[in-house]
């Protein structure tokens, strides 16, 4: 059988670069330097060289038991993808389709580290707490659309992404520690939408989900239903919480993260 070659202008090491990227993205767990190497039928020698190049760009996080995540710098190459693409425009197209509790407020994120990032929000008719701002930061932790991220990882890639962090109390309400938290997400990801009550700005309820890629694994966006909690917003939690999670779906759907997807 004739060997398969590469073109002259391909450098194989990037491709083997991109391979890894690929394989800790498609994994809910960390990797080892060995269990790259294995995986990947690479040296060693070669697995270390190109988790260290990635490592050094931001591509890769090297946590102190010597596993290996993804970097945070590839938000900031997602965050300028998506900012070149109609992600925005399809947030609106969708939470427009759907004619589901038009009077509320809608907002899409992304994460970047330990905080979300707002890239887009529809205004409802009724106003809410917080005067979401395009390009503004706010603690995952406290965030409807945050812990949609985080509850897409598992509870070891938690600890590891907020170790020697501290979690921030924006209100009363606020989950100020892992121990708290981690259960939170657990009871999120049984139900399929998360919950910010009060948590990042007191008189406010949110309910979010993440939106998936192609995997279904990796979260890439995150969106959240914003409003006022009143007796009548409580009431109306199972409507809000099924709205939602048809707009994270309807838009997976629609960028082609979720082949197949409603």
């Amino acid at each position: 059988m004739e060997e398969f070659k590469l073109p002259k202008a391909v450098i194989p090491s990037v491709l083997k670069a991109a391979r890894m990227l690929d394989l800790v993205a498609a994994s809910r767990n960390p990797f080892t330097l060995g269990e790259l190497s294995k995986t990947l039928a690479l040296p060693k020698s070669s697995t270390l060289s190109i988790c260290t190049s990635l490592t050094r760009a931001g591509l890769l996080t090297r946590f102190d038991d010597g596993t290996y995540h993804l970097g945070t710098h590839l938000v900031d190459l997602a965050y300028a993808y998506l900012s070149r693409t109609d992600l925005t425009q399809e947030f609106g197209r969708a939470w427009d389709s759907l004619h589901m509790m038009p009077e509320e407020s809608a907002v899409l994120a992304v994460m970047d580290g330990t905080d979300v990032v707002y890239v887009a929000c529809r205004n409802g008719s009724q106003p809410f707490a917080l005067t979401y701002r395009i390009g503004m930061r706010l603690p995952a932790h406290c965030t409807a659309t945050g812990k949609a991220f985080l509850s897409t990882m598992t509870d070891e890639q938690i600890r590891q992404r907020y170790k020697g962090k501290k979690l921030e109390r924006l209100t009363p309400n606020s989950l100020t520690t892992l121990k708290i938290l981690l259960p939170n997400l657990e009871t999120a990801r049984k139900n399929g939408f998360t919950v910010d009550d009060e948590e990042a700005r007191e008189g406010m309820l949110c309910y979010g989900a993440p939106i998936f890629d192609a995997s279904g694994n990796q979260a890439v966006a995150a969106v959240a239903l914003s409003m006022m909690k009143t007796p009548a917003a409580v009431r109306a939690a199972d409507l809000a919480a099924k709205t939602v999670h048809e707009l994270a779906e309807l838009m997976s759907h629609r960028l082609g993260m979720i082949p197949g997807g409603k």
